[in-house]
């Protein structure tokens, strides 16, 4: 994406958690939150490396494990776990409606069309951290993607998702043996012992080389008891 070309607003919503736009910029496509860019069509080799690893990092045999992808941004870990055979249920949660609308009517149907299409896909529209403080279902793998990282939230109240009590209703969430992954647009060494504060094992970090500055990583780590 070239950032001389200078953005085109296609659509401004204002919602209970505050103003999300959407721009284009040339051939690609950017989500802006609250004034905070969260991401664009331009490469997306992160967002498909959290649900890679996820996949990577699950028990051998286990069968048709259940995704939950938290947030649905501009379509990739969506598109990467329906293009995989091996993952059964898939549930996005976001609650920006507006989000939802720009792909199923708007012009992000180019990107996840297919994958909204697949039988095994399901959009909870509803916010994620209360949606694994309330919710029974267990599922293989979170692979969570609603902040620039557990240092750089897009609202104050997405800061409990990375708490102690916010990693434990995660930990809860998950089967034995599930993986749980969380996008960051930088390192994070606090999340890292926060995670095993929390009764997680294995804990890593798994870095994806952009253009300039710091990395994107995927932090990960499993449930084994």
């Amino acid at each position: 994406m070239s950032a001389s070309l200078a953005p085109v607003t296609i659509d401004r919503r204002e919602g209970p958690f505050g103003e999300v736009v959407l721009r284009e910029r040339g051939d690609d496509f950017e989500i802006i939150a609250n004034g905070c860019f969260l991401m664009d069509t331009s490469d997306g080799r992160s967002e498909r490396l959290l649900i890679d690893a996820a996949l990577a990092a699950l028990p051998a045999g286990r069968v048709a494990p259940a995704v939950l992808i938290g947030g649905l941004g501009v379509g990739f870990s969506l598109v990467r776990a329906a293009e995989e055979a091996r993952w059964g249920r898939i549930v996005v949660v976001e609650r920006e409606q507006a989000i939802v609308d720009w792909h199923r009517e708007g012009p992000l149907d180019r990107i996840s069309g297919p994958a909204l299409a697949d039988p095994r896909t399901e959009i909870a529209h509803t916010d994620l951290v209360e949606h694994l403080r309330t919710t029974t279902e267990r599922y293989d793998a979170l692979c969570l993607d609603i902040d620039n990282g557990p240092d750089w939230t897009v609202t104050e109240d997405n800061g409990s998702l990375y708490s102690a009590a916010g990693l434990t209703a995660c930990r809860k969430r998950l089967t034995t043996g599930g993986v749980l992954a969380v996008w960051s647009a930088q390192p994070s060494p606090t999340f890292e012992q926060a995670l095993r504060n929390a009764g997680f094992s294995a804990v890593r970090t798994e870095e994806v080389a952009v253009a300039r500055g710091v990395p994107d990583v995927v932090h990960l780590a499993l449930r084994t008891d």
